[in-house]
């Protein structure tokens, strides 16, 4: 057997601790709070932005294509439909769908109260998965071909609540513009993404009818938005569609729509960073303190040892392995903190947040494999290879002293 790993197994698990007893359980807490916080601060990072980022990809597409040119106001400068682009952009790999859209802005009146609304328009095709998802009451509209599926409306809790509306509720739009124009809607559901720019603004109708208000050929629209098929490839796709595009179209993705947004979800990237680092700082200083306590405290052990022809090597093995043991079990209850918080929030949802300020009411959680990996393996490797170094302090300690030391 290894002399090394022998004496380092008495020391650990059949000497009684006395001076170093609570140090060595202060380290272990250390690193177990240090990898627990670790793997909730992924987690809840990962959470927050695949919440964030999905909410707005299903209200506004990945990308949106438009008309080309100078027009910055929030009614679309309409152009021809042409389902040969569509099947062109569709056939490759990165764009997995192309629906027809337009909006105009509007005021919503109802019980004798208003509000300033945009109304998007949609027909049949459009993918409302992340609409039902976030839907309150009620159910999406029925955009089939008939008068009563043309009138229904889809709007935001934020407008319901501020016109004290509910599913049911008739409501009419005005629309400015020469002449004025009024279409009257049945409230078919309620919906809440938590996001400001979405809730306070947009309501949901049929394409139809932004058609026929802005007196447009039939087949116009005012855009295509666009689902890609693996979001990190975003840009990738936007290339790609821009140069399948003729001259007087363009795409414009997301991130160029919500800059803000994504803007402040790449801030959590540079924050998570430094929590990483903090606890691993942390976790390094409390093994290195619980070391040194521990060779002090060993100090006349060493000196017998060396006395008996015992290299510093392997002396410095012996506290190495002591070390690995501590370090060992602090992962493990870490693993079993952090995981435990993950899973507890994932099914409960117990911490709860402000949707004014973080866009939903409680805390995500996403968990991936590779993360606790990763960050298990970073930890073990850290905290050893920085034992390395206190442990040569064995080899300043003299057998004659270190025999007579108490």
């Amino acid at each position: 057997m290894n002399f090394a790993w022998f004496v380092a197994n008495r020391i650990t698990f059949k000497s009684k601790r006395t001076f170093s007893k609570l140090i060595v359980r202060i380290a272990i807490i250390g690193i177990m709070l240090g990898l627990g916080v670790m793997i909730l601060s992924l987690g809840i990072v990962r959470g927050f932005k695949s919440e964030i980022r999905e909410k707005v990809r299903g209200f506004s597409g990945d990308m949106v294509v438009m008309k080309n040119d100078l027009n910055g106001s929030l009614e679309n400068s309409p152009f021809k439909a042409d389902s040969s682009l569509v099947k062109k952009v569709c056939a490759g790999p990165l764009v997995t769908r192309m629906m027809p859209y337009a909006t105009k802005p509007g005021i919503i009146k109802a019980k004798g109260e208003i509000e300033g609304i945009v109304l998007k328009g949609v027909d049949k095709t459009y993918d409302w998965s992340v609409f039902k998802k976030n839907l309150v009451s009620g159910n999406v509209p029925n955009l089939a071909d008939t008068a009563e599926g043309k009138k229904q409306l889809l709007i935001s809790r934020f407008i319901a609540d501020r016109l004290k509306l509910k599913t049911g509720d008739k409501v009419l739009i005005y629309f400015v513009q020469e002449p004025l124009r009024v279409r009257p809607f049945v409230i078919s559901g309620i919906f809440s993404f938590g996001i400001d720019e979405v809730d306070k603004t947009y309501v949901v109708g049929d394409l139809s009818i932004i058609n026929r208000l802005n007196n447009w050929d039939s087949g116009e629209i005012g855009g295509y938005e666009l689902k890609v098929a693996d979001f990190d490839q975003l840009t990738k796709a936007e290339e790609s569609v821009n140069d399948l595009l003729p001259t007087r179209l363009k795409a414009y993705t997301v991130i160029d729509n919500y800059p803000a947004i994504f803007a402040w979800l790449d801030l959590l990237d540079g924050n998570t960073s430094a929590v990483l680092s903090l606890m691993i700082i942390v976790a390094i200083i409390n093994m290195i303190s619980a070391l040194l306590i521990m060779i002090l405290e060993r100090t006349n052990m060493i000196g017998i040892l060396k006395a008996m022809g015992a290299a510093n090597w392997t002396i410095q093995k012996l506290f190495l392995y002591n070390a690995l043991y501590l370090i060992c079990l602090g992962m493990l209850l870490g693993n079993v903190f952090g995981l435990g918080l993950e899973a507890l929030q994932y099914k409960t949802h117990l911490f709860q947040l402000d949707p004014a300020s973080y866009y939903m009411n409680f805390v995500p959680i996403q968990f991936k494999w590779t993360d606790l990996v990763l960050l298990n393996a970073g930890t073990f490797l850290i905290c050893l290879l920085v034992m390395i170094g206190p442990s040569t302090l064995v080899t300043k300690i003299t057998p004659v002293k270190a025999i007579r030391f108490k």
